[in-house]
């Protein structure tokens, strides 16, 4: 491999959406450079056991799947983005059906939605049960590994972003796992490098989700929107040893699966919104000082989740026959690098998607299977517009950066669960802004400004909601005080 080169379009991260970007940018006829710091096909999205939110049954629609999102995202959901979603994911699901990726199908061929929180109508379409993320990247993978449009790197980490004199963004730079450093000039740069929530102790995600790309966007100029909105899942599994925090899917809830208390009594709606579920667990295990409560999947068709019975048979777990012990972990980061409705930051150039990116969609509370579908709906229009990029300057000048940027402590980790956990208050945010990870200082910023509580966010010294902030999103950066924009 060469130690620096020219491409059109640069990807770093290849998850679903880094992935489903490079194919569409390689359709469009860009050169592309995929840049992914593990081999493909186990990054993050991989384990994901979602399935794809699209409005694919006869009877529903994609203004009824905006209604739900518009819900669940507690009115801080921007209509555009939810507009775009889903008048678009039912036709990112026939792509991938087009690219190969095989849907799980009922007896008559058709495909087999789910209902999962929040959701008014089944419409969320799996592929090998809770396998879907495995299914969806093994598929993109082995096209992008083929393509002859595409260089796939890896495994390289990018270290830094590189802007020319204008301020544009001109490429990055990276370092080879073995080898030394990289250099790559691209027209656009689009960071798919996933979220965050590998920030706080207890997590769902793999242990790299630190948001390196979000990371890298600050030191670039960008800026940061919505960090204090992190969704925790509220049924991770709760156990000493490697399993603790592995996910397990709310679709098994949509098919049955019921939540009970330490005293063998049901105490929420199983099926409401992920903020309703975890934060009812929070109250519960706040209560009864217990761990864990109970999930019971003795009713559900557990063959249907072939991955959730192998995880738990390591552990001696039998889900046809255990009750299982979960509570809530940090999951998903609602917020990340603040886009336009096409991934375009601040930063001319610069394109974020996926996890790493804050369109406002999701609001202050992830509607359940939305993001895969975001991966493709915004990860298509992102390079659809990269790929029109004018190609990268030849003035611009780009240097090897030998230094790896310092992954955050166990000092980190615990400080954000404890004091930006499920709930939080002014005393505890304030001790995070002398935290030596800087993504930690602006997350504790962002939950300082927004002096209210709503949906992911809750305040126990601002514990109503409060209208004034309604559709407003919250901007941090750089050397930036958290400011409020509306977005429509």
């Amino acid at each position: 491999m060469d130690d620096s080169f020219r491409t059109d379009v640069a990807v770093v991260g290849a998850g679903a959406a880094g992935l489903y970007a490079a194919l569409v940018a390689a359709a469009e006829g860009a050169s592309v450079a995929l840049v992914s710091r593990s081999p493909l096909a186990q990054t993050a999205s991989y384990w994901a056991q979602g399935g794809i939110a699209a409005a694919l049954a006869e009877g529903d629609s994609p203004e009824q799947h905006a209604v739900d999102t518009l819900a669940a995202g507690r009115d801080i959901a921007r209509a555009s983005a939810v507009r775009v979603l889903c008048e678009e994911a039912p036709a990112r699901v026939r792509d991938l059906q087009e690219l190969g990726v095989q849907f799980d199908a009922d007896r008559s061929g058709n495909l087999a939605l789910g209902l999962e929180g929040g959701h008014s109508q089944r419409r969320v379409v799996h592929a090998g049960g809770a396998a879907t993320g495995r299914r969806i990247t093994r598929t993109l993978s082995a096209l992008a590994a083929t393509n002859e449009r595409i260089e796939v790197l890896e495994p390289v980490a990018a270290s830094a972003l590189a802007t020319d004199a204008d301020g544009r963004c001109a490429g990055l730079t990276a370092r080879r796992r073995e080898g030394g450093p990289l250099v790559l000039s691209a027209g656009a740069v689009i960071l798919a490098t996933g979220g965050m929530a590998a920030l706080w102790e207890r997590t769902t995600n793999p242990r790299g989700a630190i948001g390196a790309g979000l990371s890298l966007a600050t030191e670039a100029g960008a800026l940061l929107a919505d960090l204090e909105f992190m969704q925790f899942h509220p049924t991770a599994l709760r156990l000493e040893g490697p399993r603790d925090g592995f996910l397990i899917t709310e679709a098994v809830r949509g098919e049955g699966a019921l939540l009970y208390d330490s005293k063998g009594e049901r105490f929420v709606d199983e099926l409401a919104p992920r903020d309703e579920v975890a934060l009812a667990i929070h109250t519960e295990l706040e209560r009864s000082g217990e761990p864990a409560v109970w999930l019971d999947m003795r009713a559900v068709q557990v063959d249907r989740f072939p991955n959730i019975a192998a995880a738990l048979a390591e552990v001696g777990l039998n889900p046809a026959r255990d009750l299982l012990p979960v509570a809530p972990a940090a999951h998903y980061t609602m917020g990340g690098v603040a886009t336009d409705l096409d991934g375009r930051s601040n930063v001319p150039g610069l394109y974020a998607i996926g996890e790493s990116a804050c369109t406002g969609l999701h609001g202050a509370n992830r509607l359940a299977s939305n993001s895969l579908a975001e991966c493709l709906v915004f990860g298509r229009r992102a390079a659809l517009a990269a790929a029109r990029e004018p190609a990268a300057s030849a003035e611009a000048s780009l240097s090897p950066d030998p230094r790896a940027p310092e992954p955050p402590d166990e000092e980190t980790r615990a400080a954000l669960w404890r004091h930006a956990g499920l709930r939080r208050d002014a005393e505890g945010l304030g001790r995070l802004s002398d935290d030596p990870y800087p993504l930690a200082r602006l997350i504790g910023a962002a939950c300082l400004a927004r002096e209210e509580s709503r949906g992911a966010h809750q305040r126990t010294d601002h514990p109503d909601t409060e209208p004034e902030l309604d559709h407003m999103h919250t901007l941090v950066g750089r050397d930036r005080e958290p400011s409020f924009e509306l977005w429509s």
